[in-house]
């Protein structure tokens, strides 16, 4: 890793210090590498190639080994993800219900297809198979927030709530349901 001022192991060091931390919660054991990786993704909100050598490094193991439980595994990310991450339902009630047209309507706003990230870094955009709220189709979740009963039109507004705010968000599509 190399800085702009040239300083390229201070940079390093620096950047990597936050895992010194994580690493003295847990032993030095391959046992060790699912929560070292779990809590280096929260602290650096995905798991860059230096990070992912520094684990491999402190483990023991090779950066393939740790690559591949990576890999393996949908809850870590290689690449950087947005502040919010948007999960539309593609499940049969929320298909049934018009949640392509949303799908579709939330990329055209976020100018992003599934699977993709604003430049901002503002929007990570997923499809997922089921959210569990099949009573409130089509659904969404940005965060932790469940969002039904939306619409092509709707999800430009609840949104742009999460771009100018942080936190919960209520929904506009759905005032009255319980969640």
């Amino acid at each position: 890793m190399s800085c702009a001022c040239g300083n390229a192991q201070e940079s390093s060091a620096r950047y990597l210090a936050p895992l010194q931390s994580i690493f003295s919660s847990y032993s030095d054991e391959e046992s060790s590498l699912i929560p070292i990786l779990q809590d280096a993704q929260d602290q650096y909100g995905y798991l860059p190639q230096d990070v992912l050598k520094a684990i491999a490094a402190h483990l023991g193991l090779s950066l393939g080994k740790v690559y591949g439980v990576v890999t393996f595994y949908s809850q870590f990310h290689l690449k950087p993800r947005g502040r919010n991450v948007i999960r539309v339902c593609t499940g049969t009630a929320c298909h049934v219900r018009g949640g392509a047209e949303v799908l579709k309507a939330i990329e055209k706003k976020l100018g992003i297809t599934a699977g993709g990230t604003t430049t901002d870094l503002e929007f990570t955009l997923e499809t997922v198979a089921c959210i569990g709220a099949c009573g409130l189709a089509p659904v969404m979740m940005v965060n932790d927030d469940t969002h039904g009963r939306l619409t092509p039109e709707t999800v430009g507004m609840v949104l742009d709530a999460y771009r100018s705010h942080s936190g919960a968000v209520s929904n506009p599509a759905a005032q009255g349901a319980r969640h």
